[in-house]
């Protein structure tokens, strides 16, 4: 998800400002995005320039409140109706390491894999424990986003079993073989007398 699209389904709530968007998108994603507040303000900026948003009269406090534009509400709408592309998402830095260490002099390929099956496992352990950690109705946003990233981890663990099974099996090329001195000048000395034989 876009932090862009991220502020706009926030704004479709209602009138909020910076501070206010940060913790209700951090809220919204049990954390596991955190924002930092220079990021939510370079957004704001741009989704004014853009006319998706504007930016409303400082409060009392000094305090500048956003609301979402029709235009805004429309870009929105196309955001939720239109699939997510694989050709969209980061590319998958592990299998690109993991490539490169295969084809990469003085890499153990094996312990690169283990060293992330752990890490991946320590990760899933601690997802778990915090998906368990709360049933409470209104923390489902939060617990579905912790599902999603269990999903991937447990996922991302079956891969490496399958990377390690296939490096048991794989055989790396050999060097070419090197043609002995000789060969080619006998087998053409050969060549050559069988033709003179047959005249």
């Amino acid at each position: 998800m876009s932090i862009r699209h991220g502020l706009l389904a926030l704004l479709e709530r209602g009138q909020m400002y910076g501070y206010q968007l940060r913790a209700a998108f951090e809220e919204s994603t049990g954390s596991t995005w955190p924002l930092n507040i220079g990021q939510v303000y370079t957004t704001l900026s741009r989704l004014e320039r853009d006319g998706l948003v504007r930016p409303l009269p400082e409060s009392e406090a000094g305090q500048r409140p956003y609301e979402i534009t029709d235009a805004g509400r429309a870009d929105l709408a196309l955001w939720f109706a239109t699939p997510i592309s694989r050709t969209d998402r980061p590319r998958d830095e592990l299998a690109i390491k993991l490539a490169l260490a295969l084809t990469t002099p003085g890499v153990d390929v094996r312990s690169v894999v283990q060293a992330q099956r752990s890490a991946t496992m320590r990760a899933l352990q601690e997802l778990t424990r915090l998906k368990y950690g709360s049933n409470r109705p209104e923390d489902l946003p939060w617990r579905l986003v912790l599902d999603s990233m269990v999903f991937q981890a447990e996922a991302e663990v079956r891969w490496l079993d399958h990377c390690e099974t296939s490096l048991v099996r794989h055989r790396p090329p050999g060097p070419p073989p090197v043609p002995r001195p000789g060969n080619d000048d006998a087998r053409d000395a050969a060549s050559w007398a069988g033709e003179e034989a047959r005249r």
